[in-house]
């Protein structure tokens, strides 16, 4: 969703210029990634009551939201190494990385909590991710300067702001 993983796609496919090992390293860091954050969120289904995790989902999900607004930065310097253990490892790391405490590592996190279905939320936010980052490695120049990513941004944060207003107003989560 024009975040900091498209931003080191670019970075990453410009540098290296091998696409098919940046795009593994992207599936099986997100893959990877994903499940971890899945598992936290079925697992937070069965600590919480439903009443407290409604209210949790419902304000996690409209500060999503508002954090959607705020564009990232890619951090100075990434990809300027070369890669010692190759395009895939480096992509796999640099991913995996990227991801903690990304948005859609916390959409994840909240998606599996609120559906309690971890391998299809699993499935979903790493398809997003591929779909999000793939066109980035293959057409990332021609891309970024036709999408304007504010556009993206605020698509994403409208999803999240009325998922936040549905599970607040929702008796179920």
């Amino acid at each position: 969703m024009g975040d900091k993983t498209q931003l080191l796609s670019l970075v990453l496919a410009a540098r290296f210029r091998k696409p098919w090992p940046i795009v593994w390293g992207i599936l099986v860091a997100t893959l990877f990634n994903h499940a971890l954050a899945g598992a936290l969120g079925s697992w937070v289904t069965t600590a919480l009551g439903p009443e407290v995790l409604r209210w949790v989902l419902g304000g996690s999900f409209i500060a999503m939201a508002i954090w959607m607004l705020i564009p990232d930065k890619l951090d100075e310097g990434a990809g300027a190494a070369a890669p010692r253990a190759g395009v895939f490892l480096t992509t796999l790391v640099a991913f995996f990385l990227a991801e903690m405490g990304d948005k859609t590592q916390v959409a994840t996190v909240m998606l599996a909590a609120q559906f309690n279905a971890w391998a299809a939320v699993v499935a979903g936010t790493t398809l997003g991710m591929m779909l999000a980052n793939v066109p980035v490695v293959w057409f990332g120049d021609a891309i970024t300067r036709k999408v304007p990513i504010r556009l993206v941004h605020t698509i994403g944060a409208v999803v999240f702001l009325v998922l936040g207003v549905l599970a607040l107003l929702s008796s179920r989560v």
